[in-house]
C-alpha cells in the first residue's frame, strides 16, 4: 500500500464512507443513502419481498446496508435469512404504508414489451403510385428547360394566369464572383445582433446570384420555374384525383369483368371470366388484401355483372348462363330465376330468358326488383320476392325482323326509364310508366356502328345527359331530349371486352371510362377523365403495363377510384386513393397489420404411411392376357400356317370342291368351261323336271297320288317365238 505526500496510506479498496470517517469527514450514512430508498424498495419489489423491507428498516434505523455487524463486506447467512423470514412482521405500520404506496406506483403491465405503433405517413408510402411522381418531375424538366430556353432567346414574357412572374425576363445568374455586375456585395450577416435597420428577406441560393430587382416576398426563382406544373397541380386541385396511392386486391386467375361496391363503401364485390365472385370486406381486411369468401355462381359461365340492392343486404349476379341468382350480404344463395321455354317463338310468352345474360342492375330505389338484358333480344323486370315470375318483358324495335341481342341495359337515376344497348348498333329508351310496353319512347338507330356491341349506358342525375361506350372505339355523350346527333364523341379508345364501361365522378363533372391494351400498340390499360360542360380531354392515367381496364367506379362516399384490370392469365382489382381526401376503404386496410401467427395456427398434416403402395411391396401385374394376345399373333408366335380346309383367302388356294389345284390349272389354261354363267337359271332347273317326276327321291312317292299337277309358267320368250 502506497503512501501520500502526509505520509498516510491511501485507501483505494474502502468504501466512500470509510474513507471519509479516515480523513476525518464524518458522513451521515441516511444521508448519503436517502436517494436510493426508491431504488431499494424497488430491488426489493423484483427481487424478493424480504429483501426490500430488510432495506427499509436498514435505512430507518441509520445503519450502512453495505456493511455487516462484523465490518467486512461478507453477508453472514444465518442472521440474513432469519431477518428476511421476519422482515414482514416486524414492519411497523408507516412502512408497510410507504411499501404500499410504492407498489401502486407501477402499472399492471409493468415489464411487457409494447407493440411499436408504426406511423401513418411510413405505411402510405409504401403504396404510393411511381407514375404521380414521374409525370410531375418529367413535366417540371420540361418547364425548366422552357425557361431556360425563352431566357436565352430574350424574348419578353408577361405573366399569365396560375403564374407568379411579373417584368421581363432576369438575365441569367452569375455562376462565380468575376461575372458579378456592380460592387461585391457584402457577406451575409449571421448574428441578428450586428444586423442594423430592418431584417432582410430570408435569402435562398438562388437569390445570391440574381442580378435585377428582388422577388417578390414569398416567391422564388423555383416557383418561376415550376410555373407549368402549378398550373397542372391546379387542374389536379380543381378536380380532386384521389390517384396518388394505389392498392390492388388479388384473387382472380382471368379478367376481372364486374365490380360493385355497397353504398356504404364497406364491401367490395369482383366477378371474373374464372366464374367465379370474390368478396372483399374493408373493415375485416388486413394489409395482406384477401377476400373472405368466394363463391361461384354458375359453373363454367363467365361473370356479366354484378350489382347491390339500395338497401346494401342482397346483390344480383348475372353470369353467360340464362338465369341470375340472388345472394345475401354474406353470400349466400336466396333464389335463382327462373329459366324460360326455348321452343316458344314469342318471347312474351315464356317465364324467363331463353339465351344467356349480357347484363344487370337492381332498381336504384326499390330492393325488390331487378332488370336483366338477354342475347335473346329482350329485357325483362323482376321481381326479387317470387322468383318464378317477371314483372314486365320489354322486347326492342328492330329494323327487320329476326332476334338481336341487347349487349347492354340501365336504369334512370331514379328508376323512372329503362335504356336497352343492341347489337346492332341502336339505343333505345323507354319510360316506366302505367300501361308501357315494348314500345320505345326515344329510339336512336346508329347511335355506334352496326355489328358493334354497346358495353355500356349510364344515366346522369337529371337524366338528360346518356354515355354510351361501344366496342368501336368510341364513347358518346348524347342529350336524350335532342337524340338524333351525340353532343360529343371521344374517339381512340380500344376497347376488346364486352363489359367495359363508362360512368360520371361523384359530383358528375367528369367522364371515366378504360381501355384495352393492343397487340401492336404499346399502351397499357389507362383510365382516360373528359370535362362534362366543355367536353374536352383532361387526363389518361396509366393503370396497368400489360392489362386491359375493364370496369371502373369512383366511389361517392370513399371517394376512391376502382379500375379492374386482368387479361388471360390473371387479374386484379386496382384501387386509388388519396389519404388527404379519400376516406375509409382502403385507408382502413393498409393501416391494419396482419394478425401474427401462434403456435394454433400451425396445423401440421398427417402423414399416412401405405408400404403396399411403395414399388417394392408391389405384386408384379399378372402377365397372363399378354402372353394369350401374342400366343394368338401368328407373327409374334411364328407359327407355321395351318392346311386349308375351306374356300381360299389371303392369296392361298382352298380345299372346297372346284377349287384344287389342278382344277384351276386347268380352268385357267382352257380346259374346263364353265357354261353356267351363261345359262339361263329357269331353264337350268327346268331340265331336271322330268328326272325327278320319274324317279322322286326324298317326299315325292309319299304324295305322289295325292300332290296336285306342277304346271310351270311359260317364258315369255317362248311366247314371243310363238307369235
Amino acid at each position: 500500500m502506497a503512501d501520500d505526500d502526509s505520509g498516510q496510506p491511501k485507501n483505494r479498496h474502502l468504501p466512500q464512507s470509510n474513507a471519509d470517517e479516515k480523513n476525518g469527514d464524518i458522513a451521515n450514512p441516511i444521508k448519503e443513502q436517502q436517494p436510493t430508498v426508491g431504488a431499494r424498495l424497488t430491488q426489493g419489489r423484483t427481487g424478493g419481498l424480504g429483501v426490500g423491507h430488510l432495506g427499509v428498516k436498514m435505512l430507518r434505523s441509520g445503519e450502512n446496508p453495505t456493511k455487516d455487524d462484523d465490518g467486512d463486506d461478507d453477508d453472514d447467512d444465518d442472521a440474513d435469512d432469519d431477518e428476511i423470514e421476519g422482515a414482514a412482521d416486524e414492519l411497523p405500520g408507516d412502512e408497510a404504508d410507504i411499501h404500499d404506496g410504492l407498489r401502486t406506483h407501477f402499472p399492471l403491465s409493468f415489464g411487457k414489451q409494447e407493440a411499436k405503433a408504426v406511423p401513418l405517413e411510413s405505411i402510405h408510402s409504401k403504396t404510393k403510385r411511381g407514375e404521380v411522381v414521374a409525370e410531375r418531375l418529367l413535366l417540371k424538366s420540361a418547364n425548366k428547360l422552357k425557361s431556360e430556353a425563352s431566357r436565352r432567346s430574350g424574348q419578353i414574357q408577361f405573366a399569365s394566369a396560375g403564374s407568379q412572374f411579373y417584368g421581363p425576363p432576369r438575365p441569367p445568374a452569375a455562376r462565380a464572383d468575376e461575372d458579378i455586375v456592380g460592387p461585391p456585395r457584402p457577406e451575409t450577416i449571421v448574428n441578428d445582433e450586428d444586423v442594423v435597420g430592418p431584417p432582410r428577406p430570408p435569402a435562398t441560393v438562388e437569390d445570391e446570384d440574381i442580378v435585377g430587382p428582388p422577388h417578390r416576398p414569398g416567391t422564388s426563382s423555383t416557383e418561376d420555374e415550376d410555373g407549368g406544373e402549378d398550373e397542372a397541380d391546379e387542374d389536379d386541385d380543381e378536380y380532386r384525383f384521389p390517384l396518388s396511392n394505389e392498392i390492388v386486391l388479388k384473387g382472380h386467375t382471368k379478367v376481372v369483368t364486374a365490380i360493385a361496391v355497397d353504398p356504404t363503401g364497406s364491401r367490395v364485390l369482383t366477378g371474373g371470366y374464372d366464374y367465379s365472385v370474390r368478396m372483399y370486406d374493408f373493415q375485416g381486411m388486413n394489409a395482406q388484401l384477401r377476400s373472405f369468401r368466394q363463391i361461384e355462381p354458375s359453373e363454367g359461365h363467365q361473370l356479366r355483372a354484378l350489382s347491390w340492392s339500395p338497401t346494401a343486404d342482397q346483390f344480383i349476379a348475372v353470369t353467360g348462363s340464362a338465369t341470375a341468382k340472388i345472394y345475401d350480404r354474406d353470400g349466400f344463395t336466396q333464389g335463382e330465376f327462373v329459366k324460360g321455354d326455348m321452343y316458344i317463338r314469342d318471347l312474351k310468352n315464356t317465364k324467363g330468358h331463353i339465351s344467356g345474360l349480357t347484363g344487370g342492375h337492381w332498381h336504384p330505389k326499390e330492393r325488390q326488383t331487378a332488370l336483366t338484358s338477354s342475347e335473346d333480344g329482350s329485357l325483362r323486370i323482376w321481381d326479387v320476392t317470387n322468383f318464378k315470375t317477371q314483372k314486365q318483358v320489354v322486347k326492342p324495335k328492330l329494323a327487320r325482323p329476326g332476334r338481336v341481342s341487347v349487349t347492354a341495359c340501365a336504369w334512370g337515376l331514379n328508376g323512372n326509364c329503362v335504356a336497352g344497348g343492341l347489337a346492332d348498333g341502336s339505343i333505345q329508351i323507354w319510360n316506366v310508366k302505367a300501361g308501357w310496353g315494348s314500345r320505345p319512347d326515344i329510339y336512336i338507330s346508329n347511335a355506334h356502328e352496326n355489328g358493334d356491341d354497346v358495353t355500356s349506358l349510364c344515366f346522369s342525375g337529371d337524366g338528360n345527359t346518356l354515355l354510351s361506350r361501344s366496342t368501336d372505339s368510341t364513347v358518346k355523350v348524347w342529350d336524350v331530349r335532342k337524340p338524333k346527333a351525340p353532343l360529343k364523341t371521344f374517339g381512340d379508345l380500344p376497347n376488346s371486352y364486352a363489359q367495359t364501361t363508362v360512368s360520371f365522378s361523384p359530383d358528375e363533372r367528369l367522364i371515366m371510362t378504360g381501355t384495352s391494351t393492343e397487340k401492336e400498340g404499346n399502351k397499357g390499360g389507362l383510365l382516360v377523365f373528359f370535362d362534362r360542360q366543355r367536353l374536352e380531354f383532361v387526363r389518361r392515367v396509366g393503370v396497368s403495363a400489360d392489362q386491359s381496364v375493364v370496369c371502373s367506379l369512383w366511389h361517392p362516399k370513399l371517394n376512391q377510384i376502382f379500375a379492374t384490370t386482368g387479361d388471360k392469365k390473371r387479374g386484379g382489382t386496382h384501387v386509388l386513393y388519396d389519404p388527404a381526401i379519400s376516406e375509409k376503404g382502403a385507408l382502413v386496410c393498409v393501416a391494419r397489420a396482419p394478425r401474427k401467427k401462434s403456435i394454433e395456427d400451425m396445423e401440421a398434416k398427417p402423414v399416412v404411411h401405405n408400404p403396399h403402395a411403395l414399388p417394392l411391396f408391389r405384386d408384379a401385374p399378372s402377365r397372363k392376357r399378354a402372353r394369350e394376345k401374342a400366343r394368338n399373333d401368328p407373327i409374334k408366335s411364328k407359327r407355321p400356317d395351318l392346311p386349308m380346309s375351306g374356300p381360299g383367302f389371303g392369296g392361298r388356294v382352298g380345299t372346297t370342291k372346284g377349287s384344287l389345284l389342278t382344277q384351276y390349272l386347268m380352268r385357267e389354261g382352257g380346259m374346263i368351261k364353265e357354261t353356267w354363267m351363261d345359262e339361263d337359271p329357269r331353264e337350268a332347273i327346268l331340265k331336271h323336271a322330268d328326272a325327278a317326276a320319274k324317279d322322286p327321291t326324298f317326299f315325292g312317292p309319299a304324295y305322289a297320288e295325292t300332290q296336285p299337277q306342277t304346271i310351270f309358267h311359260e317364258s315369255d320368250e317362248e311366247e314371243e317365238d310363238g307369235k
